[in-house]
């Protein structure tokens, strides 16, 4: 029987984008059928290696955040900047899936399952921006991207709370709130299968964001750390500040985030802003 750590790793090495999505899937129906087994692997005889690097191709080239641009609504180069944008994120998330699955060991059953289906999904996402890349006449690799996301992966390697934390409930979530209305933008110009794609893409980052929540907390019980107050102490430890509102309530209440943090975040955005206006 295959191992789900040595999948995990494999499908997290492979360069080629197509290739590596054809294993995602291949991984994830091997897994839900029982064919993989995960218990059996004693992590002190046969210990994850320190994989801080995906298999990635040559293009798209990678460059500082604030060189990215030209995203937008008005031309179909910038919208299809913008979808390029989302499909590079939907393509490190399913290097995150992996690795999250590779790299921490002695979890229960239901930690696996959390993330391979969210590898299926992410795959599933990056197929749906890729076809509309291809619909507009460009590809993925046409466009430079940022590697904030998985650099903040690295950061957090050696901490799951943090991972958790960081990774999936500040910079995943934020596709919570500014998803939404980029829906709303393509639909007004009567892109309806961009703005359905991101619908679906929306409805599923719920689900992965609260498996996030679900093992920060985890993590927190384990610890005997009260997570309200975690969750801000590892912003301020990796970020050195805190997200920036205007933020979607109703969906991040579904991911998993208490009111009390949602009322912490809202009231530092407002501090924020009245600050800046002084």
């Amino acid at each position: 029987m295959k191992n789900l750590y040595e999948q995990a790793k494999d499908c997290f090495l492979t360069v080629d984008p197509d290739e590596k999505l054809e294993l995602s899937l291949e991984i994830v129906g091997a897994w839900d059928s029982g064919l993989l087994e995960w218990k059996e692997v004693d992590p002190l005889l046969h210990p994850p290696l320190q994989l801080n690097q995906p298999g990635r191709p040559d293009k798209p080239e990678l460059v500082d955040v604030h060189k990215v641009k030209n995203r937008g609504f008005k031309s179909i180069h910038q919208r299809a900047s913008l979808i390029h944008a989302l499909a590079h994120i939907e393509l490190t998330a399913v290097n995150l899936s992996w690795d999250s699955i590779y790299r921490y060991r002695h979890m229960p059953k239901d930690y696996y399952d959390d993330w391979v289906q969210t590898a299926k999904e992410e795959t599933q996402h990056f197929y749906l921006l890729r076809q509309r890349l291809r619909d507009m006449g460009y590809d993925y690799g046409d466009f430079p991207a940022h590697n904030e996301l998985w650099q903040m992966a690295v950061n957090t390697a050696d901490d799951l709370m943090a991972r958790m934390a960081i990774v999936h409930r500040v910079l995943e979530a934020r596709a919570l709130d500014v998803v939404p209305f980029s829906v709303g933008k393509f639909r007004g110009i009567g892109d309806s299968q961009t703005a359905d794609a991101l619908v679906i893409i929306a409805n599923d980052e719920i689900g992965h964001v609260n498996s996030g929540a679900r093992w920060f907390r985890y993590r927190c019980e384990q610890e005997q750390l009260d997570p309200d107050k975690m969750f801000f102490t590892l912003m301020q430890k990796y970020l050195k500040s805190t997200p920036k509102g205007p933020f979607n309530r109703e969906a991040r209440l579904k991911a998993g985030f208490s009111l009390a943090e949602m009322q912490e975040l809202e009231r530092l955005d407002a501090e924020f802003k009245r600050n800046r206006q002084l």
